[in-house]
């Protein structure tokens, strides 16, 4: 044999058979893959994202959908980091609100390089470019993943695995099982799904970014051209059939809806314009290929409209955008992918009425959005038998944990379109914002497990949130306060224990969801909350409207059941200057921001009851709550002990969720500076308490 053809081939069995160890593997690249990889290292586990372009990013770069949709006013986590970075880049927020279609627009290019310093800058990331998933098989520990890198195959070890594809094609080769099209409206009661179940997925799309070159640049007429399917994208003689309800804009009102800064063009355009209907979430490798050549034909069509029709002769593709021969993204933008069945379907119902559904969802979200739900189905030939979901509104919504999670499969957690959503949902989920935080959230799940050594159902769902929102990320919609105002993360731990809830609302144009911080506490709706959370805690007021005085007794009353023996009223009144608090007086009304905050610091209800991926508090067991053993600690010379000798394990963790120390005894040894960390008791096999604690 050759022996340059030897070496090769040694070459391909060593790269093959030697594994790559990591902790998170990451598949896919795109908008959820980019963020659960930074996430995952920011939290310190070994992180590798696989990607099959050359780009990150996904929707937002690579497939050129450089135009956010929604959560303006709500900048959470990676989402607000991203939307910084364009806002120095161009010059400003006004800099972004070159178009009508958004308030955050960019080149594709700026995109990508952003999400590319964000990668490089954590050390525990790596990234493998033009890597495709080719297999993967469980094991004992975490999963065993074949993909080929540069045509040649490599072997990939990792804990926990996420799947971040466009198309859910790792949790389909991983045997989770899931839907495709719309579900019955029997299946999660919406009274808008249709009466049957069917398999039509939205339109897709291969967006064009144009330039204006000064010159003609019209195009050779496409295979295939028919004027007939554009003539109502935009006012025009040919325009005599427009669909009911659709406005039909002009030409130049048209072609400034995705205007992006420097001068460039998005053409993104829903209205006769170049969606394209194709189910291609069964098809083969080379199936898939020749569907999308098509759907591209169908957007160079769409051009050669713009630029012999309309009068754009000297728009042509932009030539300094994609690295590609043909100009175009190197990807299309998939509206809709697999939906798997998870641990919960969250539908439009948790949506509008948050609080009122069986299961308590609202608890245990990770991610916000505010779009309303938006579906392109007007390529497919009977859309018109289709329910009208084009900009149905919704208030703001927080997106549950446990859509990540499959039913049957472990150490694999869900991102992208794939999460487990109502078909109508995903109208709103599959927003670019949303599908970030979903990616941040996979991230900080997929870290926690790796620390806690626990599978991922077993998780710590508070752990996992208390790591998002030290991340600036939001757990609840809620508009009141900033991310950097001083009482947020209070509201929102408060909202997401459901002792005080907000109210969600359509205004417009404008989906939102409000606290009330500056609202007096009733107390007929605080008494519902409290028993919702504590049952077996009864309390009474004459108030309608709470009192600061009955505010402090409840605090001292509320604190007394959980043993928290320290809080006294005199203690309050001490601290509540210094908790940020204004205009103390014992006889006015206290409003609900205050009263969240007292609640969040002396009681600390967030931490103190564990909650399931339904939104289900965890109970305690029977014997330790009827005792109602008190859980007595104390820390010396680096060892904290736990005064109860029926403990059977503690966990030490950092305010992001980081695993710091464990032990399986009643005393753990951690020696620090100074550092606010969350202990977690265990007695037999149930956690009894979490709690925050100050080690000095």
């Amino acid at each position: 044999m050759n022996i340059r053809l030897l070496t090769a081939f040694y070459l391909f069995i060593f790269t093959s058979c030697a594994a790559q160890k990591v902790d998170v593997l990451v598949v896919g690249g795109g908008a959820s893959g980019t963020t659960a990889g930074i996430q995952a290292a920011r939290m310190g586990v070994n992180t590798l994202i696989v990607e099959e372009t050359a780009w990150l990013g996904g929707m937002l770069t690579s497939a050129g959908v450089s135009a956010v949709d929604g959560n303006y006013k709500l900048p959470s986590g990676i989402f607000g980091e991203f939307r910084d970075s364009l806002e120095k880049y161009y010059g400003g927020a006004n800099a972004l609100k070159t178009g009508w279609v958004s308030n955050v627009l960019f080149e594709p290019k700026v995109g990508n390089d952003i999400l590319q310093k964000m990668v490089k800058a954590q050390a525990k990331l790596s990234v493998w470019q033009n890597t495709k998933f080719v297999s993967s098989k469980k094991t004992a520990d975490g999963w065993n993943v074949t993909v080929e890198k540069n045509g040649i195959n490599q072997l990939i070890s990792a804990k926990i695995m996420i799947d971040a594809t466009e198309l859910g094609d790792v949790a389909k080769a991983c045997g989770v099982k899931y839907d495709i099209g719309m579900e019955a409206r029997s299946v999660c009661g919406e009274d808008i799904a249709p009466l049957q179940a069917n398999d039509i997925i939205q339109d897709l799309t291969y967006v064009m970014i144009l330039k204006d070159y000064g010159v003609n640049k019209t195009i050779a007429k496409p295979e295939g051209y028919d004027a007939s399917k554009f003539y109502c994208t935009a006012q025009s003689p040919n325009c005599t059939n427009p669909t009911s309800g659709q406005t039909v804009w002009s030409k130049d009102k048209m072609m400034t809806y995705g205007k992006l800064p420097n001068g460039k063009y998005m053409i993104n355009w829903p209205i006769e314009g170049n969606d394209y209907y194709v189910n291609i979430l069964e098809m083969n490798e080379l199936e898939r290929k020749t569907a999308l050549d098509k759907a591209k034909q169908f957007s160079l069509c769409y051009l050669y409209y713009l630029q012999t029709e309309l009068g754009f002769s000297t728009y042509g593709l932009d030539d300094s955008q994609f690295p590609t021969a043909d100009k175009f993204p190197m990807i299309p933008y998939h509206r809709e992918s697999r939906r798997i069945h998870g641990l919960v379907r969250f539908n439009v119902n948790h949506v509008t009425k948050p609080f009122t559904q069986p299961e308590a969802l609202y608890r245990t979200g990770i991610a916000v959005g505010d779009y309303p739900i938006d579906h392109h189905h007007k390529r497919y030939l009977e859309w018109d038998k289709l329910p009208e979901l084009h900009f149905y509104p919704v208030p703001s919504y927080n997106v549950p944990i446990g859509v990540m999670v499959p039913q049957d499969v472990d150490n694999l957690i869900i991102a992208e379109k794939s999460i487990s959503v109502s078909n109508l949902l995903n109208g709103s989920t599959r927003l670019q914002p949303v599908v970030l935080q979903i990616g941040q959230a996979a991230g900080a799940m997929a870290a926690i497990s790796v620390q806690q050594q626990k599978p991922i159902a077993a998780t710590s769902v508070r752990l996992i949130q208390t790591s998002l929102l030290d991340a600036d990320g939001y757990l609840m919609p809620y508009l009141d306060l900033a991310k950097n105002d001083i009482h947020f993360k209070a509201i929102q731990r408060i909202g997401a224990t459901g002792i005080l809830k907000g109210e969600g609302k359509n205004v417009g144009w404008s989906n939102e969801t409000w606290f009330y911080t500056d609202k007096t506490v009733l107390v007929s709706e605080l008494k519902q909350g409290l028993s919702d959370y504590e049952p077996a805690f009864v309390w009474s007021a004459s108030e309608t409207e709470l009192s600061v005085s009955s505010a402090l007794n409840l605090l001292v009353q509320f604190a007394g059941f959980y043993h928290k023996d320290t809080v006294t009223v005199e203690r309050v009144k001490a601290e509540w200057t210094k908790l940020g608090l204004s205009t103390f007086s014992l006889e006015r009304k206290i409003t609900r921001k205050e009263f969240a905050v007292l609640l969040d610091y002396f009681i600390q209800p967030f931490l103190l009851k564990q909650i399931d991926f339904k939104g289900n508090f965890i109970t305690v067991p029977t014997e330790v709550m009827e005792s109602k053993i008190p859980i007595h600690m104390k820390y010396n010379s680096g060892k904290i002990v736990v005064q109860n000798i029926d403990v059977s394990k503690l966990e030490l963790f950092n305010e992001n969720g980081q695993l710091l120390a464990r032990s399986s005894s009643n005393s753990i040894s951690y020696k620090t500076s100074k550092c606010i960390c969350i202990l977690n008791v265990y007695i037999g096999n149930a956690l009894v308490k979490s709690e925050k604690i100050l080690i000095q």
